[in-house]
């Protein structure tokens, strides 16, 4: 499903995010592999989007996010694990409004590969304040914690998420995104 998203987050202390792992102790863990596409030159990260295989226990998705005024609207198309797997080892796109797109920027899809992977153990639920994640990633040798609160009003989710890291003690830690971490530790010497 396509759509916009609107989303605040902040990086936990280890600490932190096992207060709230007991305080959502009673949602279920669901483990999820991203997948991270691009060409040597990095021209999809160059035009400011990502581009990722995500896959689940029984599912799988593709994604294309591209940044909007506010938040990314993400391009999602349904994968079977097999259709993943062949992906992720020989990316050639299939039709779809993904790789509508990618070639409408003059990226040559030929070059794209993954080029790295992060492993989320999610708690998900819906608040009334919206959609909050709670994260454990793991990419390479590093595990870092994560909360993420996706809504649908920019101005109020904001509000509404200061609020929720002040009830609950949580020192807000600037969070960049996922591919962008993975990348940063992949290219730090």
């Amino acid at each position: 499903m396509n759509h916009l998203e609107i989303e605040y987050k902040t990086l936990l202390s280890k600490d932190e995010f096992e207060k709230l792992d007991q305080t959502f102790k009673h949602i279920p863990i669901v483990t999820q592999t991203n997948y991270y596409i691009d060409n040597p030159n990095q021209d999809i990260k160059r035009q400011k989007m990502s581009l990722r295989i995500r896959t689940y226990d029984s599912s799988a998705e593709l994604t294309l996010k591209v940044p909007q005024k506010v938040g990314n609207y993400e391009y999602n198309l349904p994968l079977s694990l097999e259709e993943a797997d062949h992906l992720i080892a020989d990316i050639k796109l299939p039709k779809s409004k993904i790789k509508n797109i990618l070639e409408n920027t003059k990226i040559d899809l030929s070059t794209i590969k993954v080029w790295g992977s992060l492993t989320t153990k999610r708690r998900e639920t819906r608040l009334e304040i919206g959609l909050l994640a709670l994260d454990q990633n793991s990419y390479e040798d590093k595990t870092d914690y994560e909360l993420e609160l996706e809504v649908t009003d920019a101005k109020q989710g904001k509000l509404d998420f200061e609020a929720f890291l002040k009830q609950h003690q949580i020192q807000f830690k600037y969070a960049k995104s996922k591919v962008a971490r993975v990348y940063q530790f992949l290219h730090t010497d």
